[in-house]
């Protein structure tokens, strides 16, 4: 029904994971142009994908009514990881002013964090809003270790932590044994956090993993054990599903990975993954 671009494919690993596409499913690809794209997020009642391209300092933005893509912001502060709070707002990670950010609806920014016991944070990464409103990012320090995504630095803090703003807006370390925190997501239910760990790129026996934390009622996390680790490349950017299922970047494409770790299958895609969101009408 459609064509195949050359690269691309569905490889079945477990039989479930075949029952995650229709048999026609064909990778589509939408635009092409940025450097390193990043960040995506979908706003349901717009119809509409933003995403970073973060070394062109600029947020991106695809129409789906019509295909096209625009500008939607530039600079962006070579913004990385977004999301969308539960008032539909736009949430952003910034390497350049290493602060994260929601944009109003009235287009204005408030600036949610960008110190943490008066030290400046390294370069905000990934950010998810759970649905209490709590904001949870990760701050590795990869904008701030060239300038090709943001501006060479020394860490203020001397670690790379995640982190949790509470409604209040007091921020609070939520794990600190990370070596490079990267991509973070919660369960359906929330009572879970999955947080990548992508210290392999800068020393070749660093961690390539998710672990996996409970989500306690007081906002602390407990547990952490691996969950699965990364087969090809790291996992960086990545999202789940409505049945637990986690799909994230990986060398090779988008890896799906069922809730008890097990690789089930993949999405071959002919250039690196950075990140993984999913659209529809909610």
């Amino acid at each position: 029904m459609f064509g195949v671009i050359e690269g691309t494919g569905f490889e079945v690993i477990e039989p479930e994971f075949a029952e995650c596409f229709v048999g026609h499913a064909r990778v589509e690809r939408l635009w092409t142009g940025a450097r390193w794209s990043e960040g995506p997020v979908w706003f349901a009642a717009g119809r509409y994908l933003l995403w970073s391209d973060i070394p062109n300092n600029r947020i991106l933005r695809y129409d789906n009514t019509d295909g096209s893509v625009s500008t939607f912001r530039q600079p962006s502060n070579n913004s990385n990881g977004n999301t969308v709070d539960r008032q539909g707002r736009l949430v952003s990670c910034e390497h350049l002013a290493r602060r994260v950010t929601r944009t109003e609806h009235d287009g204005s920014i408030t600036v949610i964090a960008d110190n943490y016991q008066g030290k400046r944070l390294n370069s905000p990464n990934d950010v998810v809003v759970k649905s209490d409103g709590s904001v949870w990012f990760t701050d590795p320090s990869y904008g701030i270790l060239m300038d090709y995504e943001g501006d060479r630095a020394d860490s203020e803090i001397g670690a790379c932590h995640v982190y949790r703003v509470d409604q209040s807006g007091e921020i609070s370390i939520a794990a600190d044994d990370y070596v490079k925190p990267n991509g973070l997501a919660f369960s359906p239910d929330e009572a879970l956090l999955y947080i990548a760990d992508t210290g392999i790129t800068h020393d070749a026996d660093g961690p390539k993993h998710i672990r996996r934390h409970s989500v306690n009622a007081d906002g602390t996390l407990s547990g952490g054990e691996v969950f699965a680790t990364c087969t090809e490349g790291l996992f960086d950017g990545f999202r789940l599903d409505t049945h637990g299922r986690i799909w994230s970047s990986a060398a090779d494409g988008v890896h799906c990975i069922n809730s008890d770790g097990m690789l089930i299958g993949k999405v071959h895609i002919p250039e690196l993954v950075g990140n993984v969101c999913f659209g529809g009408r909610s």
